[in-house]
């Protein structure tokens, strides 16, 4: 079977590496995402384990429409048993470019038709669309209704499937969020991309809801994101349930007790603090994380070298940048002074604010975050 993996821009060879250490699968990068082939297996151990993903997509059928007739001919011809039950509602997200068949509405009402024709009873729910720009798309949609992607570029039209369901980032931990929250699958690839060995101290001196910090102990105790969510495939059909249990039983058991090494997160806002301590308990591992209400000056960092992964304020969204600029001074000069031997990452939207830091820093990836142009840049204070 085909797969495709649905991740923000910047993301794809974080994702790709991570895909073909999950099923030793060499995947296809792409604009937004990774095609990669397997079998049904490959694709839940994707959705319960990727903590980059926000989707993976089934690919069903790939043909040439320029016509109603023609869509409407080849709808028919899919097996839409394979996804659908009957009487379960339905979903269309539907795109179009440069095709004749240009009205997305009128191409998903005919893929409707085909369903019901198939299956019977299905109610086709059209429901709006929050666009981002970081690939995500947030739908207020019913949970057990089935969504297929429709893509139509030049008369070329593929049909996909949607196994994952809710959107791979909603782990049900973050219910408590403070300013400028981050997506936790920002956050996964943040320090992933830090290349943090998982057993070294860990600081985020700036951890707001305490995102990074509970990925980083969900990480370092190999605990599976997707264990406590539903998927869409469990509704489908002929979906495996005693061989699905059997594949959550040993990520269960694949977990470990406690996270190896130190975990620190601290934020001069009391609330912040409070709202991450909620978070961290709801994921499982407040036991794995040091909490503490802290101002940036008086943050201690462990003797040990470790690493220093945070997500400061970018200017845009909780303050203006001039302002700023003296925090990003004060950051660098305390990291300079009272974390020597660290490796720093830092999620940035402003050059300008990184040069205050006085500390050398590269660019590992670019992506977006809640529609904000982002990088994450790593750097060692000295």
């Amino acid at each position: 079977m085909g797969f495709f993996a649905i991740t923000a821009p910047g993301l794809e060879e974080i994702l790709a590496a991570e895909i073909a250490s999950l099923t030793g699968r060499i995947g296809e990068t792409s604009s937004g995402g990774v095609a990669f082939p397997g079998g049904l297996k490959d694709m839940r151990r994707v959705n319960l384990w990727s903590r980059i993903a926000n989707r993976v997509l089934v690919r069903i059928d790939e043909f040439h429409a320029s016509s109603f007739y023609e869509l409407e001919r080849r709808a028919k011809q899919i097996d839409w048993t394979r996804f659908v039950k009957q009487d379960q509602p339905i979903r269309f997200r539907v795109t179009c470019r440069k095709s004749r068949l240009y009205h997305s509405d009128a191409v998903a009402e005919r893929f409707a038709a085909a369903v019901n024709a198939k299956i019977g009873g299905n109610k086709h729910i059209v429901s709006g669309e929050e666009h981002h720009d970081d690939g995500v798309n947030e739908l207020a949609e019913a949970s057990d209704a089935q969504l297929f992607i429709v893509r139509i570029v030049d008369d070329g039209c593929s049909v996909s499937a949607d196994s994952s369901g809710e959107l791979l980032h909603r782990r049900g931990y973050r219910q408590a969020v403070a300013k400028a929250p981050l997506r936790e699958t920002i956050a996964a690839a943040m320090l992933v991309g830090s290349g943090w060995d998982m057993t070294s101290p860990l600081v985020d001196p700036m951890c707001g809801a305490g995102t990074i910090a509970i990925e980083g102990a969900m990480m370092a105790r190999r605990m599976a994101p997707g264990l406590n969510r539903h998927f869409a495939f469990e509704n489908w059909p002929g979906h495996d349930a005693s061989t699905w249990k059997k594949e959550i039983d040993a990520a269960k058991a694949e977990a470990l007790p406690n996270a190896p090494g130190r975990i620190i997160a601290s934020d001069r806002d009391e609330g912040a603090i409070i709202a991450a301590r909620s978070n961290a308990e709801r994921a499982g591992v407040a036991i794995d994380i040091e909490f503490d209400t802290r101002a940036l000056s008086a943050v201690e960092f462990p003797d040990q070298p470790g690493w220093i992964v945070t997500n400061p304020p970018y200017g845009q969204r909780v303050g203006e940048s001039g302002p700023l600029r003296n925090l990003y001074a004060q950051m660098g000069k305390v990291l300079r002074e009272t974390a020597s031997g660290y490796r720093m990452a830092m999620l940035s939207a402003d050059s300008e604010l990184e040069a205050q830091m006085k500390i050398e820093l590269r660019e590992v990836f670019q992506t977006s975050n809640g529609g904000i142009p982002v990088h994450l840049v790593v750097g060692y204070p000295v």
